[in-house]
């Protein structure tokens, strides 16, 4: 069974900096792509970047293009996501997905529980 653990989220001043770490177990996660999403108080969860089995594709929502940055170690089965210059618009609960196949943005049927984010300004 496929099993999904983030951690690294709390409360931090808008400028600052967060990574988030997700821990994957379960099953071989060769060709899988793996992303984060987050989801703020009244609002549909959305996309915000993920990447590739191999780690040379990623990809990011604009909203955070040039400050999130999304990596993975397949050694230890992990995601992370490396979040800089955060605004209080940033603040959600974060959750990491995975997925087999290539296609980054949609299709993700494996979730983890989430990490909460808070930006204070």
């Amino acid at each position: 069974q496929v099993q999904l653990v983030e951690s690294g989220g709390g409360l931090v001043q808008a400028g600052g900096s967060l990574r988030l770490s997700c821990a994957a177990s379960g099953r071989n996660f060769m060709n899988y792509a793996m992303g984060w999403f987050r989801q703020a108080p009244g609002k549909e969860r959305e996309f915000v970047a993920a990447i590739g089995w191999s780690g040379t594709t990623t990809y990011a929502a604009d909203s955070v293009k040039g400050r999130f940055t999304i990596s993975r170690d397949n050694a230890k089965n992990t995601v992370y996501l490396q979040m800089n210059s955060l605004k209080p618009e940033d603040t959600a609960v974060y959750y990491c997905a995975t997925k087999r196949g290539s296609i980054l943005t949609t299709g993700y049927n494996y979730w983890g529980q989430g990490t909460q984010v808070t930006v204070s300004s």
